[in-house]
């Protein structure tokens, strides 16, 4: 990979360009993703509800979760359908959402609280929400290793 930097005299703003063989590699959306946080711009997703598509910040949901065949960012204020499956969401998102079960995606900077409530799974509470997502056995060890990093 190559890097360079070219400065240009009576730019209004920085511009960050890659180019790339193709988009999908892990290096490139990893580059973006840091470009577009160190930009101030807030990441946003494509998601749907009654016919509207809709552009949502990506720091104001709460989780994505899978219902039937469809998956739902939720916020404090509603859940809107995503054209992304969580696999897929796991690869675009930013660092700061991790798994917690098979069906959801938790944002970390959201997690209020986590509670033992079942002996196979823990219920994690979202702040200033009433929504509730559990975290199952097999993916709660990582999940608590990444909130103990975000208190660091």
């Amino acid at each position: 990979m190559k890097v360079r930097v070219e400065t240009v005299d009576g730019l209004e703003e920085d511009e960050v360009v890659i180019r790339c063989r193709s988009a999908d590699s892990d290096a490139v959306r990893k580059i973006r993703r840091f470009a577009l946080e160190q930009s101030g711009e807030a990441p946003k997703i494509a998601c749907w509800e009654q016919g509207r598509e809709l552009y949502l910040p990506l720091g104001g949901i709460l989780f994505f979760e899978t219902e039937g065949e469809h998956v739902y960012a939720h916020t404090a204020g509603g859940a809107y359908r995503v054209r992304h499956r969580l696999y897929e969401l796991e690869k675009i998102l930013p660092p700061y959402f991790a798994r917690a079960s098979k069906s959801a995606i938790l944002n970390l900077r959201q997690v209020y609280s986590v509670t033992r409530d079942l002996p196979s799974s823990r219920l994690v509470r979202f702040a200033g929400s009433h929504k509730e997502v559990y975290a199952s056995r097999y993916y709660y060890r990582r999940l608590r290793m990444r909130l103990n990093e975000r208190s660091r």
